[in-house]
């Protein structure tokens, strides 16, 4: 039977579909999970290691020993602030780095052989008894290659200029320009003593499960001061990022999934009806309904095995052709992908079939032998509600399966309930209210509007069909477009890259008129007072670690305003008025949580030997991926006016403006330069490979969207090439028929074109602020763009589809029916 019905062209829709579903499964999950792999050991460069810990006390060596013996590499580093003295009593606060021999594990370090000449990749860190400089260094200490410099009691040659660092990132240890030196020579400066504040780092790199096997091991020992970092932790704007690019990967695959099983269950109910007069025939010569369900359940197991394992092969070469097509766009080279892809190709294609493809099959066997003599009997194979409430339980499983995310799948199912809901009512009132209209019309819109009447219900269900399908088209753009545009609005090409610290009140405007003179973007200066919380809710907090989230006491910088800071969000309590002297702060969410804090609590402080109490009255969102200067505590005004307080504020300098800072720091000794730029270089870049990712992904899923759309319409075009045929028959021009059908279709895509916008609109919404934690914005482009796509998309598949009818004879066509 397989074989006459492939000869026949029977099985060519339901065939091509479960290819297309299995290959589109199988390819976006093998490309996504191959590019998150990619990506993610990209950002492992971030951290110089997979996994890193931290600790202000050197770690025990039986950690480095447990690690080489599950072949993990380590490495280790420290950094500190230091002077660094050269000839002539030049000296400079610098920040020192001490790196081992195997750092760093991952990504590049950089050096160049003048000050700012073209950088290269150095195998590994400077040799014992030498160092490198920044190369802003070489000018502040007037010193050249080869000259000598002294840190603590230590004298070492000037090596190289170190460029760039792939774990450099902000912090009290990163303050000055960089001299990066190696471990060993650490014990001859004599810098490091008991109570110095330094930042020791145990770096570990290798395989995944290795390194999730030793971490297992190794966080029960972490003492009190010691953490773990991974890239989301280390580095929180990159984590950010990955993690939302992560979340549009997984709803891209799961999208996949819904295409797939709607293709399938398109592809089963067309061969279902097609084969109903076979069947009866089947019966009036004595076949039973066991062996009738028999012979078609083995069919389709066959065909299941032979299409699926065909649309794997095409899935591997899909995912494999993208990266062969994008490998210089992509960070790093991915490895295999596993069997998982596969298997959830295999799962999802069995899954529809017996969900999709098997009720209405299994129906056939009730068809009635009197339909071989009495065509007009109605079929017995049309799918009933529980049809669809198996068919749509199975959809959410398999989403959830793939994705791990019960949010993810509970938003993409909202806006799959809200199609069908709002669909079925409005299409089935709409469709049924052109009857009226239609007695009214001329010959064209009759035809048409006589034909979405009289398949009122199946137009309904289509309707629905086109709708879920350009629904989830267009929530991957909405969020595409939305992660893109937030990564360049928080990294614009005038972003800040450098911080400024410890400006005193009497250097404000001499700073400020420096900045101006030399055309520099600068955010507003922040005022700032260092403190210490000691208790909440007149409790004293311990001084160290107590394991639950860091709740300890702990150095931290104030600052006060009249207004909420730009780029925070009150999420809790309200902001005081301007000129208020009440005692009270607002708190940055993520502290808030750390120390157990909530609107109306009292927190303990300690500012200049003095103590402070005061209540808090609102909790914050920061924005940390702008770049802008932020606190974890901001007080009114007046609350702070007594204690001495600094300033400081961030600006953005341009790579050939760097010689600026050399003039900056001459005239203001006393002012802290942290350099951002190479991190916000490196941030850029993993966004820039996050969003053609992103890009490639969208693209896949927008073809497979197609498809359906193909497939929808494919299913209902045999009766109305029937239909037309007859028309055809009885004199009806081509421009009859083509106007009648443009029209049908075209008002077929305008209801599913709207209904897929409002659905959109929802699913975004839950999206980005259940599961991406983005802010959401109505987007008014999104509707004339869903209703056109709708219209056009539907209008020209329907056409072409339908082309047979006017360019082959009526009786060719009716007899292939």
């Amino acid at each position: 039977m397989l074989a006459r019905d492939w000869r026949g062209g029977e099985l060519g829709v339901l065939v091509a579909a479960l290819i297309l579903a299995v290959a589109v499964v199988t390819g976006i999950s093998a490309f996504t999970s191959r590019l998150q792999a990619a990506l993610e050991q990209e950002s492992h460069r971030f951290l110089a290691a997979d996994v890193v810990v931290t600790s202000a006390a050197e770690m025990p060596a039986s950690w480095r020993q447990e690690a080489q013996s599950l072949a993990i590499d380590t490495a280790q580093t420290l950094s500190f602030p230091s002077m660094v003295f050269a000839a002539d009593d030049n000296m400079f606060l610098a920040s020192i780095k001490a790196v081992s021999e195997h750092y760093p594990l991952r990504g590049e370090l950089r050096y160049s052989e003048q000050a700012f000449a073209e950088a290269q990749p150095a195998a590994q860190g400077p040799e014992s008894g030498s160092v490198w400089l920044d190369s802003r260094l070489f000018a502040l200490l007037d010193v050249s290659i080869g000259d000598s410099v002294s840190v603590g009691e230590a004298t070492f040659q000037v090596a190289a200029a170190v460029r760039s660092e792939p774990d450099q990132s902000p912090s009290i240890y990163n303050m000055g320009p960089r001299v990066l030196m190696h471990f060993s020579d650490i014990a001859a400066t004599e810098v490091v003593q008991p109570g110095s504040r330094v930042e020791y780092r145990q770096l570990f790199a290798g395989e995944a499960r290795l390194i999730q096997r030793f971490v297992t091991w190794l966080e029960p020992q972490l003492q009190p001061g010691q953490r773990l970092l991974d890239v989301k932790q280390g580095q929180p704007g990159i984590g950010s990022a990955l993690q939302r690019a992560e979340s549009f990967l997984l709803l891209a695959g799961s999208l996949a999934v819904v295409l797939a099983g709607v293709a399938i269950a398109l592809a089963a109910r067309r061969f279902s009806e097609r084969h109903t007069d076979y069947v009866a025939i089947m019966k009036s010569l004595g076949a039973s309904s066991g062996a009738i369900n028999r012979l078609y359940g083995s069919s389709l197991l066959l065909l299941g095995l032979a299409a699926t394992t065909l649309g794997c092969a095409l899935g591997w070469l899909m995912q494999a052709g993208f990266f062969a097509i994008f490998a210089e766009h992509l960070p790093v080279l991915p490895g295999p992908s596993g069997i998982r892809p596969y298997a959830i190709g295999f799962t999802t294609a069995f899954t529809c079939l017996l969900c999709f493809a098997w009720p209405p099959l299994r129906r056939l066997a009730q068809a009635s032998p009197l339909r071989v003599l009495r065509r007009d009997m109605p079929h017995e194979n049309r799918r009933s509600l529980g049809d669809y409430l198996l068919g749509l339980l199975a959809v959410a499983a398999l989403m959830f399966w793939y994705s791990g995310d019960w949010r993810l799948s509970l938003a993409v199912l909202l806006g799959l309930a809200i199609t069908i809901v709002l669909g079925l009512g409005l299409a089935l009132s709409l469709l049924r209210g052109g009857r009226l209209l239609g007695m009214s019309a001329g010959s064209i819109w009759r035809l048409a509007l006589a034909g979405l009447q009289r398949r009122g219900s199946a137009n309904a269900l289509q309707v629905v069909i086109f709708a879920m399908a350009i629904m989830l088209l267009l929530v991957l753009v909405l969020l595409r477009t939305s992660l893109i545009d937030e990564w360049q609005a928080q990294l614009p090409p005038d972003a800040p890259n450098h911080f400024m610290l410890n400006i005193a009140p009497e250097q404000l405007q001499s700073v400020t008129d420096m900045l101006r003179s030399h055309s520099i973007p600068s955010e507003a200066l922040y005022p700032m007072v260092s403190g210490r919380v000691m208790s909440v809710n007149g409790e004293d907090l311990p001084q160290t670690d107590d394991k639950q989230q860091g709740r300890r006491q702990r150095g931290a910088n104030f600052t006060w305003a009249d207004s909420l800071p730009a780029g925070n969000e009150l999420l809790a309590g309200q902001w005081w008025e301007t000129g208020s002297t009440a005692a009270e702060v607002s708190l940055e969410e993520e502290f808030a949580e750390r120390l157990g804090l909530a609107v109306g609590d009292t927190v303990g402080l300690l500012i200049a030997a003095e103590a402070l109490e005061v209540k808090v009255s609102s909790i914050r969102k920061l924005d940390w991926q702008s770049f802008r200067p932020n606190f974890f505590m901001v007080f009114p005004p007046k609350v702070l006016a007594d204690y001495p307080a600094t300033f400081m504020t961030s600006f953005h300098l341009d790579a050939e403006q760097k010689s600026f800072l050399n003039q900056l720091i001459r005239t203001f000794p006393t002012i802290t330069v942290i350099e951002m730029d190479l991190l916000v270089e490196q941030v850029r870049a993993i966004i820039d490979q996050v969003s053609a990712a992103i890009e490639l992904v969208l693209a896949v899923i927008l073809a497979a969207g197609a498809l359906v759309l193909v497939a929808g319409v494919q299913a209902s075009v045999d009766m109305r090439m029937q239909e037309s045929s007859i028309l055809r028959a009885l004199g009806a021009g081509r421009r009859l028929i083509l106007g009648g059908l443009a029209i049908e279709f075209a008002t077929m895509g305008l209801f599913a074109g709207l209904l897929a916008t409002i659905a959109a609109e929802f699913s975004v919404f839950a999206l980005q602020v259940w599961v991406m934690e983005m802010s959401y914005a109505p987007t008014p482009w999104l509707w004339p763009l869903g209703i056109a796509l709708g219209v056009l998309l539907i209008t020209g598949l329907g056409l072409y589809s339908c082309r047979k009818v006017v360019s082959s004879p009526p009786l060719a066509v009716l007899r292939e029916l």
